[in-house]
């Protein structure tokens, strides 16, 4: 298996286990709805991490493009889960649109998933 490979399993089990514990706590706080959809954009795209790293291994997706797109859902799902978090514990969010360049990244990194899907395969 590639470093990157490595890497982003690691992330991705981060991301679980903090979507796990967002999930959590919005079960036990009031008004928690952003920790909901915090918890559920790490959640989600854990997996997809994870997906993207087995395809990328399996060579079923082209090897650079595949593995820039797990990046993708590692880097814009820690921003949105990270803005809306602050949100609720803090009062004030990660920068001034922090959230949809989020939430735009991951559409971006879905679509470049796709295409190392229909680029050819590469190791």
């Amino acid at each position: 298996m590639s470093r990157a490979g490595r890497i982003l399993i690691v992330l991705a089990a981060i991301m679980g286990a903090d979507g796990v514990m967002l999930a959590a706590a919005s079960a036990h706080g009031a008004d928690a709805s952003r920790l909901v959809s915090a918890s559920s954009m790490l959640l989600f795209h854990a997996s997809a991490v994870l997906g993207a790293v087995a395809l990328t291994e399996r060579g079923m997706v082209h090897a650079k493009i595949g593995i820039a797109a797990a990046f993708g859902f590692v880097l814009a799902a820690s921003l949105f889960a990270g803005d809306l978090t602050l949100r609720h514990y803090a009062g004030h969010g990660l920068f001034t649109m922090a959230a949809p360049t989020g939430g735009t990244l991951l559409i971006a990194s879905w679509l470049v998933l796709a295409v190392s899907a229909a680029w050819p395969k590469q190791r």
